[in-house]
């Protein structure tokens, strides 16, 4: 099933705009980011990921505040080498901020996040569905 769905997404994703698959994105990570702010509550760099990533939606920053916000994100994944969970969250997280610069980083957004919790792959599925159907 999990090839079938991841199918799907991506087909769904191919016909989706860059700013609905940004705002996937960051809906996708900030949906399981609450386990990496459990393990690690100081550490605010993936938070700070989907803050940017929506304020690239906004029109509030550009690119590059958003890519910087993605790499910090994925430094927050080398960090969190004692917990494979917590590092796909934050590498998601990195994903969406990076979504900003290149539309196909959110399918490794939702990637990384069903990857920390696989059963997310349904709600993302449904998700990118409401989205295009606004």
């Amino acid at each position: 099933m999990d090839n079938t769905i991841k199918q799907q997404i991506a087909t769904l994703a191919e016909t989706a705009d860059h700013r609905t698959l940004a705002i996937w994105a960051a809906n996708c990570a900030e949906h399981v980011l609450s386990i990496f702010e459990e393990k690690y509550p100081s550490d605010k760099r993936p938070r700070q990921a989907i803050e940017a990533s929506r304020a690239w939606i906004r029109g509030d920053i550009n690119v590059g505040a958003a890519r910087d916000a993605a790499f910090a994100a994925h430094a927050a994944a080398r960090n969190a080498t004692d917990d494979l969970v917590a590092c796909h969250i934050a590498r998601a997280t990195g994903h969406a901020a990076a979504t900003a610069h290149v539309a196909t980083h959110a399918v490794h957004a939702a990637e990384y996040a069903a990857k920390a919790l696989p059963s997310e792959r349904v709600w993302q599925y449904a998700e990118l569905k409401r989205l295009l159907r606004q």
